[in-house]
């Protein structure tokens, strides 16, 4: 077994990869081999980090050092600096943020990780996703040779989940270990384990992360999923769109069945168990269970109504259980650790960690993962570093398109499936969109319901044109041409479509409208009344004007103007607007550098 003084891991994930990370190790191989140091040094390929906003990251160890946006032109002085002479390379340590996350020697002394807490992201960034060895190393399987070797009750090993308190990291937050219960009480000799990779809210990139990271941790669940219910085929749903995801998930596939981890007779018992991959074409519906069973079955992706449920009849008629990336990475970890331990994190009614992806306005954009009962400022500031700019914070919006947006009087109310509930939104499966001074509630809900609009299936009448007559709407409020009527009609289009749409995404479309009418009402009230978009996002409440005594009368509006609305005399008159022909670009204003341009 060769050993290294210095392990240097770089991040691997899509974001990373994308901005050269696979050239860094290249470059750092090539410099460590012209340096000697090619047996003293491993270079290490990981999963994501977390601070994707400051990516490509690199971590040496055994110091713990990490460096930030790295590129192939630095990794020269990190040999010789650090790896030969023992020096940091300070200039790499300090991230772009407004926030000192930056200056910190070692990656636990940086706020941007003090308060999270990594249970289903545990090995990500820390070991290769493309080797058995290093997951096995790291307790990978231990969890399965447990209930195997020691033969566990498959009855025993539900209970367990059950105790844990684990719920369904997917958006539903229904109790994991009693949907397994329903399934394995089931007679029937064909049952099936199903993982939803899917992933199609905007803003979300969990699930991507760990099966990039650490697809083992999902092989290891679903073969133990299979064992407590009685199944012996698995498949995981995953889309296309995540090329890299899928190939270091089928490697790990290949790898588990090539040591006997998963196969016939897993660790010479009598219990068999394999998984296919299934990819989706990017149908949003197809995240909805029975839709998602459908597709795998090859059929178009509708949702079935229920019941019964898939426990009872599900992928291809049998009983089947359907759990998330994130829920199944906690699977391992309970069983290792305890049911007690992992019912020790979080709140009374919502166990363990919750993964987000924290994006939008926020310093920090990047992977998060935090004990159920953390608040939404602890994750907004201490974690994401606050807004940009130092601009207020506005609304987080919650669980993508079926979510809802938190107000700043929210902030800190502790993050649990009860309490997003209460103020409006819902967990989903973790995306979190912050939002400053500058964002239009109106326009948000109108960006969110023209996603739900394009991806209904189209199977029920409530979500398939409802849906679209709240859109409509919405393009009347904020063109300028809305009623207080139309407020009234929104809300009662909202509502009915949550009561009588068939499936959960038809049910909580209007989660958007909802919450942003409950707590922005007055932003609407200005649309319709005043004409007025506070945050001039609006186009049709919007007009640009040239203030005549900060007019430079340098003309430089007039000649990025794409319609030629802005006439003046060059070096003697202001510069005038005319609005009947102005579209509204805003070319103006970015070309103007003396802020003469307004808009209102």
């Amino acid at each position: 077994m060769d050993l290294f003084r210095a392990h240097v891991l770089v991040c691997c994930g899509t974001g990373c990869t994308s901005a050269q990370s696979l050239k860094i190790i290249d470059r750092m191989e090539e410099e460590l081999t012209a340096s000697g140091l090619n047996k003293e040094v491993k270079v290490v390929k990981t999963g994501c980090f977390g601070l994707c906003a400051e990516g490509p990251i690199m971590v040496v160890y055994p110091e713990g050092v990490m460096y930030y946006r790295v590129s192939p032109d630095d990794i020269r002085e990190i040999v010789t600096e650090h790896l030969l002479k023992g020096r940091y390379v300070q200039r790499l340590m300090t991230v772009s943020t407004s926030v000192p996350l930056d200056q910190a020697r070692n990656v636990d002394e940086s706020d941007f990780f003090k308060k999270q807490m990594r249970i289903a992201l545990r090995n990500c960034g820390i070991i290769n996703p493309e080797s058995i060895d290093e997951y096995i190393a790291h307790d990978g399987y231990q969890a399965l040779a447990h209930i195997l070797t020691e033969k566990i009750k498959p009855l025993d090993v539900i209970d367990q989940i059950k105790k844990s308190g684990l719920r369904g990291r997917g958006g539903g937050g229904f109790p994991t270990g009693l949907k397994w219960e329903f399934a394995a009480r089931q007679m029937n000799e064909q049952k099936y384990v199903c993982c939803n990779a899917d992933e199609g809210d905007p803003g979300a990139f969990m699930d991507r992360s760990i099966l990039e990271g650490d697809p083992h941790s999902i092989v290891e669940a679903m073969a133990i999923a299979a064992y407590a219910i009685g199944a012996n085929q698995g498949y995981v749903y995953v889309r296309a769109e995540y090329p890299i995801a899928v190939k270091r998930l089928q490697g790990a596939i290949d790898l588990a069945r090539s040591y006997g981890l998963i196969g016939q007779n897993i660790f010479d018992t009598d219990f068999s168990f394999d998984i296919e991959i299934r990819l989706g074409a990017g149908a949003f519906v197809c995240g909805e269970e029975t839709a998602l069973m459908r597709s795998i079955e090859g059929k178009r992706g509708n949702p079935t109504p229920r019941p019964p449920f898939p426990a009872v009849k599900g992928l291809f008629g049998k009983p089947t259980i359907l759990n998330n990336v994130e829920t199944y990475a906690n699977i391992p970890v309970i069983i290792n650790k305890g049911a007690d331990w992992f019912a020790g994190v979080g709140t009374e009614k919502s166990k363990g960690t919750k993964v987000f992806a924290l994006g939008g306005k926020v310093n920090n954009v990047g992977l998060v993962e935090i004990p159920m009962g953390t608040t939404v400022r602890e994750i907004v500031y201490d974690i994401g570093g606050g807004i940009p700019a130092g601009k207020a914070f506005k609304a987080v919006q919650t669980g993508g398109p079926s979510g809802g947006c938190i107000p700043a009087s929210l902030l800190d109310v502790p993050i649990d499936y009860d309490n997003l509930v209460a103020a409006g939104s819902m967990m989903g499966s973790g995306g979190m969109i912050v939002m400053d001074e500058d964002t239009c509630m109106v326009d948000i809900a109108k960006f969110f319901l023209e996603f739900t609009v394009e991806e209904s299936c189209g199977k029920c009448a409530p979500c398939r044109i409802g849906t679209r007559r709240m859109l409509e709407i919405l393009e009347k409020i904020t063109s300028g041409h809305g009623t207080m009527d139309d407020l009234d009609n929104l809300e009662r289009v909202a509502l009915a479509i949550r009561e009588g749409s068939l499936c959960a995404l038809g049910q909580t479309a209007p989660n958007p409208i909802l919450s942003t009418m409950k707590h922005f009402r007055e932003e609407y009230i200005e649309h319709v009344v005043d004409k007025k978009c506070r945050c001039g996002v609006c186009k049709g409440l919007t007009t640009y004007t040239i203030i005549a005594d900060l007019c430079k009368k340098c003309g430089l509006c007039a000649k990025r103007c794409p319609v030629n609305c802005i006439s003046g005399v060059l070096g003697k008159e202001p510069y005038v607007i005319d609005a009947s022909q102005c579209i509204k670009c805003g070319a103006c204003e970015q070309a103007c550098k003396f802020k003469a341009v307004v808009r209102r």
